[in-house]
């Protein structure tokens, strides 16, 4: 049976666990000085190890032997907690299961002993979706849990749990995860994976990805199987529906330098190829950000994103102009972004951004 790239290689350790060393060292510690607490709160964006992390933290809690803090893997009690069905690692979705009622049940079994290993865990994903009174009622076991219970909360929206609930756990901040970082574990798995991928269709993917581990790791899916396992630059553009950095360069350049019929030509062109025009607007958004960067900073913040010809190109036009021409090319297009998701016309819209970026002299004329 086929399994997804990020199903295949789901961490089982602390150290293959990318990007969150912050939160693997303090959990790893509390294992080593055998200092575990009773509640955890995981919160942070998609895709970036929150609920992989639990599962190796439960894990690792019972494990017999733990190395640097990890499972081990072979002991009996690892061997036992592997499967899905373990019953002493407990995951809930609380999308589907935010009532009281759930929370309630769930009061009532954590009073048994785990069965294999020292803790019973609980792992509850989407924990900012229960309901006011199943947050009541987890609130008295999260204050007095019995002393084989532990409690795992995973959310992406912190700002929607109570304050009651928030005090009584202790708390870890996911952070978006870098693109050299995603690139290079895409480059890893991809050896083990006998798939051929060029560097530049590589970055390219690490950077869609947009700081989820799990988001590239689907988009390389998708794209190992449209190139039957050799992806080339032009086949990541094809499957994510962007233009190539070349398009967006002719773009953004007739843009700034007002050539008005040059813009609508190549911008007709990426309609008719059916390109979608969020993620070109998005594009055009970076590619003036990126002008920015180079003009105030200089090229080396942006040499990973682009091959020295490019790199040499974008220098030459953030050369021409000023920073308050840049930055208003990159907040017109910026501030069209949510509009376009509801827009009936994303064409028109983006048409008359790139139209009232034109100097005076020129709309008179």
């Amino acid at each position: 049976m086929y399994l997804a790239l990020y199903r295949k290689y789901r961490p089982t350790t602390f150290d293959k666990i990318v990007g969150q060393e912050h939160v693997t060292k303090t959990l790893r510690n509390q294992i080593l000085n055998d200092q575990i607490g009773h509640a955890y709160l995981f919160c942070g964006s998609r895709g970036t190890g929150k609920t992989t992390c639990a599962k190796v933290f439960a894990r690792a809690i019972n494990c017999q032997h733990p190395v640097d803090g990890s499972p081990c893997g072979e002991c009996e009690v690892c061997k036992a907690l592997k499967e899905n069905n373990a019953i002493d690692i407990i995951e809930i979705d609380a999308a589907s299961n935010n009532g009281v009622e759930e929370i309630r049940d769930l009061r009532e079994k954590v009073k048994y002993p785990p069965t294999v290993g020292r803790y019973k865990v609980y792992i509850i994903d989407e924990v900012h979706m229960l309901t006011a009174s199943a947050f009541n009622a987890l609130l008295k076991t999260l204050e007095e849990p019995p002393t084989h219970a532990v409690f795992i909360l995973a959310t992406t929206e912190v700002h929607r749990l109570p304050a009651t609930i928030l005090s009584r756990v202790l708390r870890f901040d996911f952070k978006l995860i870098n693109t050299q970082t995603i690139a290079k574990l895409l480059t890893d798995i991809f050896k083990q994976s006998n798939i051929i991928a060029e560097e530049s269709a590589i970055n390219l993917i690490a950077t869609a990805g947009q700081g989820s581990v799990r988001d590239a790791l689907s988009i390389a899916d998708m794209c190992a199987s449209f190139s039957n396992n050799n992806i080339k630059y032009d086949d990541v553009v094809s499957v994510l529906g962007v233009s190539d950095k070349q398009t967006i360069y002719n773009l953004g350049s007739a843009i700034l330098e007002e050539r008005i019929k040059d813009f609508f030509t190549e911008f007709t062109d990426i309609v008719k190829a059916g390109k979608n025009l969020l993620v070109t607007a998005n594009d055009l958004t970076k590619f003036f950000r990126d002008l920015l960067v180079i003009k105030t900073c200089g090229d080396d913040l942006a040499k990973n994103e682009y091959n020295d010809e490019m790199l040499a190109k974008l220098k030459d036009l953030a050369e021409k102009f000023d920073v308050t021409k840049l930055n208003e090319a990159m907040q017109a297009f910026s501030q069209i972004e949510a509009e376009l998701k509801y827009s009936l016309n994303p064409q028109l819209l983006i048409e008359t951004t790139a139209l009232g970026l034109l100097s005076a002299d020129v709309k008179k004329n």
